[in-house]
């Protein structure tokens, strides 16, 4: 099974822990052993860094990075290991401009299951609301944060 997500780009650093038990849930008790995430925020930097813990637990898992574009330049702050990268055959064409969109589509369409992270409207939203349309299981961290807490 595949599993992707989307979040807000200033998602909150609290989130680390319940990212990484959702994965290793979703590895457990779900069947999920292929991951993507996007490259544009926080929540996608968090999601990359669990993803690269769980791995040392579950080897047998994959993951990947799919890049909307082929970065200009490497940015400082990157904590992605270009190697963990991929780039969807079918953004060739498109305008680095309507790239983002096109890849989360894209992402939606490969997901069984979508794990977001959405307290307002926005892209994060935008993505789950299609995906929720496709019939894709959604887990939204924004409710399960709020009934741990």
């Amino acid at each position: 099974m595949i599993c992707t997500f989307f979040g807000h780009r200033d998602s909150p650093s609290q989130l680390i822990p319940l990212i990484k038990e959702t994965i290793i849930d979703l590895v457990e008790n779900k069947g999920v052993n292929e991951f993507y995430v996007g490259n544009q925020g926080r929540f996608d930097k968090m999601v990359y860094r669990a993803l690269r813990d769980v791995k040392r637990l579950y080897p047998d898992i994959s993951y990947k990075v799919a890049l909307a574009y082929m970065p200009k330049t490497k940015d400082n702050d990157d904590v992605i290991d270009y190697n963990d990268t991929v780039f969807l055959d079918s953004l060739e064409e498109v305008p680095a401009r309507f790239a983002i969109d096109k890849r989360n589509r894209l992402l939606v369409d490969m997901a069984d299951i979508v794990v977001v992270y959405v307290t307002y409207p926005g892209n994060a939203d935008k993505f789950m609301r299609l995906a929720k349309r496709k019939g894709k299981q959604i887990i939204n961290l924004a409710i399960k944060n709020k009934s741990e807490a």
